[in-house]
């Protein structure tokens, strides 16, 4: 299992997956808002989604879990 995490403070803007979805890696699961950017988080992984641990318009700091692939 692998988590992917933020890059950065900010809020979630979107959530780009659904749980047991499929994803490549380099794929866009989580667009985050910082400073009026949009600045996407992708999967490092090849996977399935098994958990995601944020809900839009939460606020996230760096480093922390937004979804789980395994």
């Amino acid at each position: 299992m692998m988590n992917i995490k933020s890059t950065m403070a900010g809020i979630v803007f979107h959530i780009d997956v659904k749980i047991g979805e499929e994803v490549k890696e380099g794929q866009t699961v989580v667009i985050l808002e910082s400073m009026k950017m949009e600045i996407p988080i992708e999967s490092n992984v090849n996977g399935v989604v098994s958990e995601i641990l944020v809900q839009e318009g939460d606020f996230v700091n760096e480093n922390d879990s937004l979804v789980v692939i395994s």
